[in-house]
């Protein structure tokens, strides 16, 4: 069998294809062949060696995955043969607050990761599928989806009516403009492409703000609220756009913490926290139990995953350039089985 794997001393092309023969099953695994991977920029952090931990040699990448379960060991109970399933980014966090156990083993870096023809894991280690999504479909679902959900509607309430910023439109910011908007909320969304924003309107943006063309994109925020500012801000940049962020939030409201695609180094001031009662909240994935609610969400509401291109399984260094290229609208998803 096949699989990817990252191999750090290699600079130019750290992803290399490798065979492998699959270990025998413990009685609480469940063997999948995955049909599905997406990517998300923590994978380019990864094959460069830049992430939050080191990086083995012969890692297997991606924590996203979708496929079909094909073996089960004696003891599993949740999943049989045949369930459509989808990788938890978190094994272990299953539910309630994030501990310092539950957060380890994140697939992709601190674990195997799901770019291989048979993926092995506990049975708790995967969700099992609603009818409707396809695998590439939810192979988009388990960090960029849930990362948007959590922010939403976990670490603080969204309710109707609300107004939300969105950072670009990368797989965060779109799943979060869609569940936004079956919540009932306003959204705002940034773009360096009127092409994109134009997208993102058509799938429900409310106002949508070229940073190129308004460089100090907070003060748009603030003209297009009235002044008032935003309830919710989906911070995706990291240190380069956290100052932006901090002037654009309303009074008593939130920023939500994900990413750095600025970069892992620089300075904001957060002393604006302070006159506008404003909270920062750090977002890392989600649990099962979170993943479960979003699932039921995405039924109800009839969300579909927004794919910007699917590339065949020997095409991933062409999709990781995509997604490094800031190209892509929605999520990038290389098909891994047949």
């Amino acid at each position: 069998m096949k699989r990817y794997e990252i191999h750090p001393a290699h600079a130019e092309s750290p992803l290399r294809v490798a065979e492998f023969e699959p270990a025998p099953l413990g009685e609480h695994e469940v063997a999948v062949a995955i049909k599905a991977v997406s990517l998300n920029y923590r994978d380019l952090l990864v094959s460069r060696n830049t992430y939050f931990c080191n990086i083995p040699n012969g890692l297997v990448p991606c924590s996203d995955g979708a496929g079909d379960v094909v073996a089960v060991g004696k003891q599993v109970r949740l999943l049989a043969v045949g369930d459509r399933v989808a990788t938890l980014f978190f094994p272990h966090w299953q539910g309630g607050r994030p501990d310092a156990a539950s957060v380890t083993g994140a697939l992709g870096a601190e674990s195997a990761g799901a770019f291989t023809e048979r993926f092995v894991s506990d049975e708790s280690g995967l969700i099992k599928l609603p009818a409707g999504l396809s695998h590439a479909e939810a192979a988009t679902l388990p960090c960029a989806a849930l990362t948007a959900w959590n922010c939403l509607f976990e670490a603080g309430t969204l309710v109707p009516g609300q107004t939300v910023l969105l950072q670009g439109t990368g797989g965060v910011s779109i799943f979060a403009l869609q569940f936004a908007k079956a919540a009932g909320a306003r959204v705002i969304i940034t773009s360096s492409s009127d092409a994109k924003l134009e997208r993102a309107r058509a799938l429900g943006a409310d106002h949508g703000i070229n940073y190129k063309t308004h460089p100090d994109w907070s003060q748009e925020a603030l003209r297009v609220t009235g002044g008032r500012g935003v309830d919710v801000v989906i911070e995706v940049g990291g240190p380069g756009t956290l100052e932006q962020s901090l002037a654009s939030v309303c009074i008593g409201g939130r920023i939500a913490y994900v990413g750095v695609l600025t970069g892992l180094a620089g300075q904001a001031n957060p002393v604006m926290l302070i006159p506008k009662a404003a909270a920062l909240h750090g977002i890392f994935v989600g649990s099962r139990a979170m993943f479960a609610d979003m699932l039921g969400a995405m039924t109800l509401h009839g969300i579909k995953p927004q794919i910007d291109r699917e590339f065949a399984f020997g095409e991933a260094p062409a999709a990781l350039a995509r997604l490094e290229s800031g190209g892509h609208f929605g999520k990038i998803v290389i098909r891994v089985g047949g």
